[in-house]
């Protein structure tokens, strides 16, 4: 995995400015955009929590945290590969390839929701077919979005809206620690 992320991390400095004419870390965001995302990070974090956490932890119960130790292990995988393999790299790789950022984001996308399926149907819990659904939008939105976060603030913009959708784990493990 690391030799994997010295490659991908090299996507992303070799391309992401080159052909988005934007830095991939911004230190200074605008304070009008940071509240966007916060707030649009929170709604998130409250669809899962509210509609979508309840039935997938019955099925998933491996995927969520029972402690808060374990909370901290996978927010910091997340911060730490998912963006990349899921956002960062193939946004970087499909803008050189194909000259043309708005493509380079639906495949992007496309990309996290086809990876998504292949979870799904490798899963040992069948989801229903309802949830996947709305599973399945929230995640090709959430794409949207990251990508949209990531193109106008960078990678630490992205990281916090990763971190407020991470949230919502730890209110349910906060009590088990």
């Amino acid at each position: 995995m690391f030799f994997c992320s010295i490659v991908l991390w090299s996507f992303v400095f070799a391309w992401h400015t080159q052909y988005t004419h934007r830095p991939v870390f911004t230190l200074k965001v605008e304070p009008r955009l940071f509240i966007t995302v916060t707030v649009a990070g929170i709604a998130v974090a409250t669809v899962f929590h509210l509609f979508l956490d309840p039935a997938l932890r019955v099925k998933t119960p491996e995927e969520y945290p029972a402690d808060v130790k374990q909370w901290l292990a996978i927010v910091l995988f997340s911060l730490a590969f998912n963006q990349l393999y899921f956002v960062f790299a193939p946004f970087a790789w499909l803008v050189r390839l194909l000259q043309n950022r708005r493509v380079a984001t639906v495949l992007t996308v496309l990309f996290g929701a086809f990876m998504l399926t292949i979870k799904s149907q490798s899963s040992t819990a069948p989801i229903p077919s309802l949830l996947f659904a709305m599973l399945l939008a929230v995640r090709i939105g959430m794409g949207f979005l990251s990508v949209s976060f990531y193109l106008r603030g960078g990678v630490l913009l992205n990281w916090w809206w990763t971190l407020l959708v991470e949230a919502r784990l730890l209110l349910d493990v906060a009590g088990n620690s």
